[in-house]
């Protein structure tokens, strides 16, 4: 018994068959190859216990974990080891002192290439406590003294030697430590060295600690913006008098001080996804007013000698991507990706629709056409068959007739072709009846066209 239906599910599964298998296959590389999805996990090289860049380390933390990103941070002695933990590839992101990348005086720059910039974060103060009765009122004051510059790691002792070098005093001419900063600072308060210098944001705890302790003072660079034109990578900050404690007006007085700038440093090939997410956190965490920014100021594309990332520069141009304001990041990002694969879709659907409306009809008529060849074998026997043999032959023929129309009777076929398959019927009728003598060759030939 035939069966109908308006679409043939089985011959549009098999004729799309290959196209869908080819569409998954393009969609699924597009998702997961050409725009794969973030990594979850980063590890960002950060500096020495009680630094600033360990407190900010801990707030990255906390703004990436809303994203479900999970921080690792690694402890370092500071912005030079840092830089090399992103060369060396032990890091992903890094705070980064700006004028790193100078070795020293007549010598390359460091090969930064690889590396990009997230942009510049805060100024970090050049800071020199000295005992009270040190008698320091410029830096040429220093020949003989004890002072801490930190390890060779940190930058700082790089970076003072630049400043020494600008005020004509070798390095020689100081009996310098190379201690960390926290047994620095407990050596300076038990009078065992003269003095040390950090560079740091202001809320790093031993800076608020040295800068309300009895007997510690605070190094005034009066000549700030003539370091600042020497040193392209410093600028001239104030320290403004009562910023510390107003009730008690610690400092008493403005100081000078000159800053390098820190910039938040990625590898290349950090994706460029989280390059966004980083730059929203660090506008959260760094661009609030400070004791030397204005709202706002940080972060910024500018003050970084790094180039600075194409992501990041477009967020500090046009904020964060469309979908990112209104959605959460994962889901944000996937609807983002979706875009690669909308297109493959689109590249393959389009000429791929041509090819599949063909080969469904072919399918569906192949049912119904097979079964001509078996009539033509079935003519094709009573022409070779001789006029006096045909009546012998009349009983075979006939009983192959009946066997394919009870075939043909049972092909499902869809009703937008049944017309097919009721002229299947007639020609199957038209070659019994040839066979039965009733129609004369000329008859065939008008029965076929027809």
């Amino acid at each position: 018994m035939r069966q109908f239906s308006i679409v043939s599910l089985r011959d549009l599964l098999v004729a799309s068959g290959p196209t869908l298998l080819a569409v998954i296959t393009v969609a699924v590389l597009a998702y997961l190859w050409v725009d794969p999805a973030p990594p979850r996990r980063l590890t960002m090289a950060t500096g020495q216990f009680n630094s600033a860049y360990e407190g900010f380390g801990r707030q990255y933390v906390a703004a990436l974990g809303r994203d479900e990103i999970a921080l690792t941070l690694a402890p370092s002695l500071g912005s030079h080891d840092n830089l090399q933990r992103l060369i060396d590839g032990k890091a992903d992101i890094a705070f980064v002192q700006s004028g790193s990348t100078e070795v020293g005086q007549g010598a390359p720059p460091r090969d930064t290439t690889g590396l990009v910039s997230l942009g510049s974060l805060f100024t970090e103060p050049v800071w020199l406590f000295l005992r009270e009765g040190a008698r320091v009122t410029q830096l040429v004051d220093l020949k003989g003294k004890r002072i801490n510059l930190g390890p060779e790691g940190t930058g700082v002792p790089r970076l003072f030697r630049q400043v020494l070098d600008a005020n004509g005093i070798e390095p020689g001419d100081l009996r310098i430590g190379a201690l960390e900063n926290t047994p620095a600072t407990m050596e300076l308060l038990a009078g065992r060295i003269d003095g040390l210098v950090f560079s740091s944001a202001p809320e790093a705890p031993l800076i608020q600690m040295l800068l309300q302790t009895p007997g510690i003072k605070l190094f005034n660079f009066t000549q700030a913006d003539a370091y600042t034109r020497r040193l392209p990578f410093l600028t001239h900050v104030v320290l403004p008098r009562g910023i510390v404690d107003l009730g008690r007006d610690i400092p008493a007085q403005d100081y000078h001080l000159i800053a390098p700038t820190a910039t938040l440093v990625a590898r290349e090939d950090l994706h460029p996804a989280l390059v966004g997410l980083l730059v929203k956190s660090a506008g959260e965490i760094h661009g609030k007013a400070g004791w030397f920014q204005q709202q706002g100021q940080f972060p910024s594309p500018k003050y970084t000698e790094i180039p600075v990332a194409v992501e990041a520069a477009r967020y500090y141009r046009d904020g964060p991507p469309f979908m990112q304001r209104y959605m959460r990041f994962w889901l944000a990002n996937l609807f983002e990706r979706l875009w690669v694969v909308a297109v493959a879709l689109a590249a393959l659907l389009i000429p791929l629709s041509k090819i599949v409306p063909p080969i469904y009809v072919w399918r569906v008529r192949s049912r119904v056409y097979r079964w001509y060849g078996d009539l033509r074998k079935v003519e094709q026997e009573l022409e070779a068959t001789a006029p006096e043999g045909r009546d012998a032959a009349r009983e075979g023929l006939m009983q192959r007739l009946d066997e394919i129309e009870e075939s043909v009777n049972h092909i499902s076929i869809p009703l937008a072709y049944a017309e097919e398959l009721y002229r299947l019927r007639s020609h199957i009728n038209f070659v019994r009846e040839r066979v039965r003598g009733t129609i004369d060759q000329h008859g065939k030939s008008v029965g076929w066209a027809g």
